[in-house]
């Protein structure tokens, strides 16, 4: 037995079934003893896909994702996903290796000061310091990633606790009980390094035994549902916006699907909810969201707080009351102030899950006045009608509004869609439709670029049999298109669409209205779909519009049949995401 047998055996009572992971030295018996336990390992090509692919399993399922890295550059490796994380309040835990305890700050490999390296990226940081530690360490890091406001646990494991405690001993000189040197320094070093080992080997592993405790939820008041009942049934005009925090529960998404249906107010989905309606529902609304928070007087957020989503909380009409639902206190009253004024009339600190499904069972259905609704409905088939006339605009190669009107077809029950990019995908928010809830994964509030491969990854393993469709910038495939080596290798077939317009559109376009230079922002229309055939994938290009339903139909096929397959499509430039770059 040792700390790498003892740590994933801990993962496996937690529910862990996956651990993603780039190998090293400081982590091997993690791996191995992962594999021991029925862990599948999976070994990616950067150490942030790993940490993302955690992030993904984590929404799916609830439980916290597992990521383990080696010690310092495969630490560092980790940060911008541990940060994304963070943001998005998914729960995981990373395991990273770290130098043996005794040489610590001694020069040692790799030796940094990780803990204060990720202290501002995670919930908690925790280092492992005796064998003792283990395991109340590692079940309390799911209780911390789980709890109140969820996000990242970094545990930090040195590489001498995850040995076997006699081949450590062998490794310090201290297995047996003398000093083989002669001089008194000797017998000093020798004395010091048995004692150092004592203390680390202090417990027997075989006699300790983990100790399941529930982490506590949180509640509301009769006084504050019925409050909020009230004004929901007292409002003429109201909205609500469900964001990814109401989605912390994915195993009871359909009852909050209910909750939200038979509370009956017109709704708008964000981030990790989208989906939870289905593909078209009457109460879900997607476009015109600012035209409809200018005129509502009642907003619900049930998961959102008042940030650049929603222009810090000028988008929504000053005169209307407001009721915020959220984890986080911080979130709950955020821009609060004068000069901002948004401050919840009715501010509800705790799950929004729980707050929706308590409240729907404690209120009729809400006889939301038919005007309001004509209001709503109206704007949104304006706005369909011209995303159907935009795509139908001549431009050089393909209109991406006409590829993602093609993609949207292909969608269905079956499929989950990762958002990885900035105006491709953007676009894509607005005309892909998921169908089911958790069907839906993009970065975050951080708005990370990168997430894609790992995203999939997670996805996929969580959703055996689903079809999942990666849709890429060209500038965000270029983060982790290595991963297609992955994908081939564990047998993970996923669907890449590169809209390739050989630009970082997203920042090309205002910087060239504003600054009259588009430095740093172009690119080339290169042939990325070679990228994934030299990895093992299948490569399709498309150059005009005639090509689109082939390739996805041959594309649906070779994944079908196994293979990872990224379509490298070349698309044109529209104005349809114009000026809507957040700040």
């Amino acid at each position: 037995m040792n700390g790498g047998n003892v740590i994933a055996q801990i993962l496996r009572e937690e529910g862990v079934r996956f651990i993603f992971t780039l190998c090293g030295g400081h982590i091997s018996p993690i791996l191995v003893g992962c594999k021991k336990e029925g862990i599948r390992v999976l070994d990616v090509r950067d150490e942030a896909n790993a940490v993302f692919a955690a992030d993904a399993s984590a929404r799916m399922t609830g439980i916290p994702g597992v990521a383990a890295v080696t010690a310092g550059p495969g630490v560092t490796n980790s940060i911008t996903a541990l940060v994304n994380a963070r943001m998005a309040q998914s729960p995981l835990v990373l395991l990273g290796g770290a130098a043996a305890t005794v040489l610590k700050g001694r020069g040692s490999l790799q030796d940094i000061d990780q803990l204060g390296l990720v202290r501002s990226a995670v919930k908690k940081h925790i280092p492992i310091r005796k064998n003792c530690d283990i395991i109340p360490i590692l079940q309390n890091a799911f209780r911390i990633a789980k709890s109140g406001v969820p996000g990242p646990v970094f545990v930090e494991c040195p590489i001498d606790l995850l040995y076997e405690e006699e081949l450590v001993r062998e490794w310090y000189g201290v297995k047996g009980s003398e000093s083989s040197g002669y001089g008194i320094r000797s017998r000093i070093l020798h004395l010091y390094l048995r004692r150092h080992v004592d203390r680390m080997y202090a417990c027997d592993f075989n006699s300790m035994k983990p100790e399941k405790k529930k982490a506590p939820e949180g509640g509301f008041s009769m006084r504050q549902i019925r409050k909020a009942g009230r004004m929901v049934s007292q409002a003429e005009r109201p909205l609500m916006i469900v964001g990814s925090q109401a989605m912390l529960h994915p195993d009871e998404a359909e009852r909050l699907a209910d909750a939200v249906r038979k509370i009956g107010v017109p709704v708008y989905l964000n981030g990790m909810a989208r989906g939870l309606l289905g593909g078209n529902d009457r109460l879900q609304f997607r476009h015109k969201r600012k035209a409809a928070l200018r005129d509502a007087d009642l907003v619900i957020l049930a998961g959102i707080p008042c940030d650049f989503r929603l222009d810090y909380g000028r988008d929504i009409n000053p005169k209307a009351k407001l009721i915020s639902i959220n984890r986080s206190k911080a979130d709950l009253y955020l821009n609060r102030h004068m000069y901002m004024n948004r401050r919840p009339d009715l501010p509800l600190h705790g799950d929004p899950f729980i707050f929706l499904c308590v409240m729907s069972e404690m209120m009729g259905t809400v006889s939301v006045g038919q005007e309001w609704l004509n209001a709503l409905i109206r704007r949104e088939s304006e706005r369909e009608r011209e995303i159907d006339a935009m795509a139908k605009e001549p431009v050089e190669y393909i209109n991406p509004v006409l590829l993602h009107k093609k993609i949207a077809g292909r969608i269905g029950e079956n499929s989950i869609i990762v958002a990885d990019g900035g105006d491709f995908v953007g676009t894509a928010s607005y005309i892909v439709r998921p169908a089911r809830p958790l069907s839906w994964l993009d970065p975050g509030v951080f708005g990370t670029l990168g997430v894609g491969a790992g995203f999939a990854m997670g996805a996929a393993l969580c959703r055996p049999g689903k079809e999942v469709w990666i849709l890429y910038g060209d500038g965000a495939a270029g983060y982790s298109l290595q991963e297609f080596d992955t994908f081939a290798r564990h047998g993970i077939p996923v669907i890449a669409v590169i809209g390739n317009d050989a630009c970082w559109s997203q920042i090309y376009r205002d910087q060239v209205v504003y600054l009259k230079d588009p430095v740093g922002t172009t690119l080339e229309y290169s042939e990325y779909h070679k990228v994934a055939e030299a990895y093992g994938g299948a490569g399709f290009v498309i150059t005009s519009a005639n090509q689109i339903d082939a390739v996805l139909d041959a594309a649906q096929d070779a994944a079908r049949s196994g293979k990872p397959v990224l379509i490298n499509a070349f698309i044109g430039k529209t104005d349809f995401r114009k000026g809507s770059i957040s700040m």
